[in-house]
């Protein structure tokens, strides 16, 4: 969501420089990576008509991969939102559902530094590293964003 923001605020074409778009679920009754691929086969169907990439990730399994992934251990998260909140830059931490209540947003640092085009870090669980390997990725693509060092 935030990139497609970033792309109106630069007057680019929505889609810019979005590399896939992402799905979250939590189903800590389901931690088999056999069952995580079930949804995203049936999200691969689902989506084939798309001309985009949808990437479909069970938040509830990720202490099982991260620490292989990212070389730091990760506590199983309670919810979606739990993992949305330990992304590596809190300006990412924001995601949307659309259910029976209607559409909501979970931003819980905010939406000013989307508007502003600002990373700031989020060292809750993503090591430095992974942070500033976003900083360097988002201004590639999009070169008037603006970022916080990672905190010393």
């Amino acid at each position: 969501m935030f990139q497609n923001v970033w792309n109106e605020i630069e007057g680019r074409p929505p889609g810019h420089g979005i590399r896939d778009y992402d799905i979250f679920y939590f189903d800590d009754g389901a931690l088999s990576w056999e069952a995580e691929d079930t949804v995203i086969k049936a999200a691969q169907t689902l989506f084939a008509d798309l001309p985009v990439m949808v990437e479909v990730r069970n938040e509830a399994r990720v202490h099982l991969w991260y620490e292989d992934k990212f070389g730091v251990p990760a506590k199983p998260f309670t919810s979606a939102t739990d993992a949305i909140d330990s992304f590596a830059s809190t300006t990412c931490c924001v995601g949307m559902t659309n259910d029976s209540r209607g559409l909501s947003i979970h931003a819980p640092h905010g939406l000013e530094d989307i508007f502003g085009l600002h990373l700031r870090p989020n060292p809750r669980l993503a090591p430095r590293a992974v942070y500033e390997s976003k900083v360097r990725d988002y201004r590639a693509r999009w070169p008037s964003i603006t970022s916080d060092a990672w905190p010393t």
